[in-house]
């Protein structure tokens, strides 16, 4: 295991030293002994599986959560760091994956929300002063916002640069960065890292975790890893690669994580012909054969959520022809599209997949009530023993079925939406972005599941925005652009290039 310092790192630069941090929740070891240090004017990636430890001494940083041993140095000066204020006094700031800013408010009164400067009368508040400040901070960095915008009308690009506003008018020299990017476009994305790259150039510590791996490999000058609650290697991002880290992370090789494919795919089971939607789905056409794996790609708005709502109901088609094993179907609403056997895993599974708040058994059996029996009265103990049964088929990690949803990790909660799609025996499933917001190793066990639905005879279509992912595990792969079908491919018989210059590139 290699120091968790990096040996290009010189003691008067260190920006953090978190050093021998354990913390135990009851019967569970959080953090074991860790020691994180990171320089000034780097961006320091943090990685791990869920589960590994990262958000936890993140939040002991940040003030959240006390250590129960080790000690902290920021700036060289030691730290006690027992609330979220000391932390941001001492100069931390923390932007976590869920922004959180005041929507209803403009961007100056986010940014000073708590500190506002003092109007020339007491007990109030100089408006003015907010303002000019704000704009001068803005200019001071270079960015494109207009203080008196209101938050909840701006992109959630512009939204995060609000909140590393709000850092920047702390003070801080240290900035942790949650898995900032996994809301933004490719556009708003690369405006982000230039940012993050200004923000290194003028001497700040940049604290970045993402499961995204390209992303450490472009941005990051150092990589700290952590496993099961220990940093098992650091080292500086010119000595790694992708392949390197995720060993790292799960203790195997990249190879391992797309299972090999070997299957004889079947007939056509769903064919979808000239479907059109009022959400910009133009005359598109494709079909799904049983056992077969097709990839769907395309640039973020190039319409393939919109071809997933329109074939479940959700968006009403307004033009085409849905057939399903031979018979057309007539989908006006997603009731019709589970009774025919179609399933559909959405992109957010927080927001319009999963209820967060009840218990994964009522999660799994939720749209299968009447299929098992329980249309108008419940039966919490068989409920409880057929999602038990369900879970256990794909290896569900719950304290019990009748745990809270949200006390999962995201891998977790992605299974449980595919295990309510193996209770409702659907024959055509979409699975839309369902690893985003995962770590590597519930990658691999989601490309599993996805395989054995295909040794099973399911027809799958499998929305992505990461091509290596549709390039491991998809027979085909459609191309989606501005809402039309402009490629049907044989994942061997093309490349990466292919697909990106079909996606972005407008012939002609």
């Amino acid at each position: 295991m290699n120091s968790a310092l990096p040996a290009t790192a010189a003691p008067h630069s260190m920006a953090l030293h978190m050093k021998g941090i354990s913390k135990r929740f009851g019967p569970v070891q959080a953090l074991s002994d860790v020691t994180l240090c990171a320089r000034t004017g780097t961006v320091h990636a943090l990685v791990g599986e869920n589960g590994a430890g990262k958000s936890t001494l993140m939040k002991i940083l940040a003030g959240v959560y006390q250590p129960d041993t080790g000690s902290i140095e920021i700036q060289g000066q030691s730290q006690t760091l027992e609330t979220p204020g000391q932390a941001i006094e001492a100069g931390v700031s923390m932007i976590y994956q869920e922004l959180d800013l005041a929507e209803h408010l403009t961007v100056a009164e986010n940014i000073f929300l708590g500190a506002e400067p003092k109007g020339a009368l007491p007990f109030t508040v100089s408006h003015h002063q907010m303002v000019a400040q704000t704009r001068e901070l803005i200019q001071r960095y270079d960015f494109d916002l207009d203080p008196a915008t209101r938050v909840e009308t701006l992109p959630t690009g512009d939204c995060q640069i609000v909140e590393i506003l709000k850092a920047l008018r702390r003070n801080a020299s240290i900035i942790v960065m949650d898995e900032p990017t996994s809301s933004l476009s490719e556009r708003e994305t690369a405006r982000l890292f230039d940012v993050v790259r200004q923000l290194r150039e003028q001497g700040l510590c940049i604290i970045y975790i993402s499961h995204r791996l390209e992303e450490i490999v472009e941005l990051a000058d150092e990589v700290s890893v952590l496993r099961d609650g220990q940093l098992v290697h650091s080292e500086s991002i010119t000595e790694l690669d992708i392949p390197k880290i995720v060993h790292h992370m799960v203790g195997r090789e990249l190879d391992d994580f797309f299972p090999e494919r070997s299957l004889e795919i079947g007939r056509p089971l769903i064919q979808v012909s000239n479907l059109s939607s009022p959400a910009g789905v133009q005359d598109v056409t494709f079909d799904v054969r049983r056992s077969e794996i097709v990839g769907m790609a395309g640039l973020v708005g190039a319409g393939r959520t919109e071809v997933a709502r329109a074939i479940f109901g959700v968006d009403k088609k307004t033009a085409g022809q849905i057939v399903l094993d031979g018979h057309e179907l007539n989908i006006d609403s997603p009731r019709d599209a589970i009774a025919s056997g179609i399933a559909l895993l959405t992109e957010d599974r927080k927001r319009t997949g999963l209820c967060l708040q009840l218990p994964c058994s009522w999660n799994i059996t939720l749209p299968n009530l009447a299929e098992i029996g329980m249309g108008s009265l419940i039966k919490p103990a068989q409920e409880t023993r057929i999602a038990a049964e369900t879970g256990d088929r794909i290896a569900v990690k719950w304290a019990s079925p009748r745990a809270s949803t949200e006390s999962l990790s995201g891998g977790n909660q992605q299974k449980l939406l595919i295990a309510r799609w193996l209770l409702a025996n659907s024959d055509f499933m979409i699975f839309d972005e369902p690893t985003r917001g995962i770590d590597v190793g519930a990658k691999a066990e989601v490309y599993g599941l996805l395989n054995t639905l295909a040794e099973q005879g399911k027809a799958i279509l499998f929305i992505s925005s990461e091509l290596p992912e549709l390039f491991g595990i998809a027979d085909r792969i459609l191309v989606m652009r501005r809402g039309k079908l402009v490629g049907n491919l044989v994942t061997k018989e093309t490349t990466p290039e292919e697909v990106m210059h079909l996606a972005a590139v407008e012939e002609g």
